[in-house]
């Protein structure tokens, strides 16, 4: 069976395509078949205007024809497609999302920011590590940030919030947001000991990449803490320059890692799980447990 999942997001719209194989006995495998990414970045427009522009408008529609004909061309059998943070800020998001139904057969769901928590959660990779630890999801976003925790073997918390890169690039979050940030995520891990933090977004994946580590090995504050302080001692060219950063990347790092490491330091974790997932993949579960009730 083949699924698809595409995520519009505030700063980016993926596809991926993955193969489920299941075998008579034990867990469903995903095979990851392709994974495509197109810099939108349509909080740049939601967040300053209030809605989607018209050259954005053609950006999106174009970005997801050129999605069903791929679909079409790997022969999937079911796909979904959600929007996050910018859409569900966007003003026009009812007329954008029918004309996309109209001209590509696509139905986008703009979710709401808990439920895109509960996806990046369905991903399931804290069930499958040290049962002694518990685990904080981070996924951070161009408008929002998902925090997820995962205690005793089961789901405790899970919270979204409007503090995302391209937010604070546009100076929209103020010191109230932090403060109600910090204070929820105190409150829901305290008295917890040995809390290990599991990132998730380019960004950190991205900065897992830098770092050289093998694949399975953490990364500590510490880490992330002189990424930063590098990053933003430089410019924006700079960066693309010599770490070898797309433009649209090089901007938002650096208020990623700024989120990261302060709820990293809320929550009292030394280091970070970089599982290279995103929330295409949440999806792509999600929409193989629909399938299989």
């Amino acid at each position: 069976m083949r699924l698809a999942a595409i995520d519009i997001g505030t700063n980016a719209c993926r596809l991926l395509i993955s193969e489920v194989i299941t075998p008579d006995n034990g867990s469903p495998r995903f095979n990851k078949l392709n994974l495509v990414r197109v810099p939108l970045r349509l909080g740049f427009d939601v967040f300053e205007t209030g809605e989607i522009s018209k050259p954005k408008k053609g950006m999106i529609l174009q970005t997801m024809k050129a999605y069903a004909h791929l679909m079409n061309a790997y022969r999937v059998d079911r796909h979904i497609a959600v929007a996050t943070s910018a859409m569900r800020d966007a003003k026009n998001r009812s007329e954008v999302v029918r004309k996309i139904f109209l001209e590509t057969g696509i139905n986008i769901q703009v979710i709401s920011g808990d439920f895109e928590a509960s996806l990046i959660y369905e991903s399931h990779i804290a069930e499958n590590l040290n049962k002694d630890n518990s685990y904080l999801y981070i996924d951070v976003g161009g408008g929002s940030t998902e925090v997820t925790f995962f205690s005793n073997n089961q789901l405790v918390y899970k919270r979204s919030f409007n503090i995302g890169t391209i937010r604070l690039l546009k100076e929209m979050v103020v010191e109230d947001d932090w403060e109600v940030m910090k204070n929820e995520i105190r409150t829901n891990v305290k008295g917890i000991k040995n809390i290990i933090a599991i990132g998730t977004g380019g960004n950190i994946n991205k900065v897992f990449s830098l770092s050289k580590k093998k694949d399975g090995k953490s990364l500590d504050i510490g880490l992330l803490r002189d990424y930063y302080k590098e990053f933003s001692s430089c410019t924006l060219e700079d960066r693309i320059r010599n770490y070898n950063l797309r433009e649209d990347r090089a901007d938002v790092i650096v208020p990623a890692l700024l989120i990261y490491i302060q709820i990293m330091k809320w929550a009292d974790i030394e280091e970070i799980l970089v599982p290279k997932i995103g929330l295409a993949d949440g999806l792509i579960q999600h929409l193989y447990a629909e399938f299989s009730q």
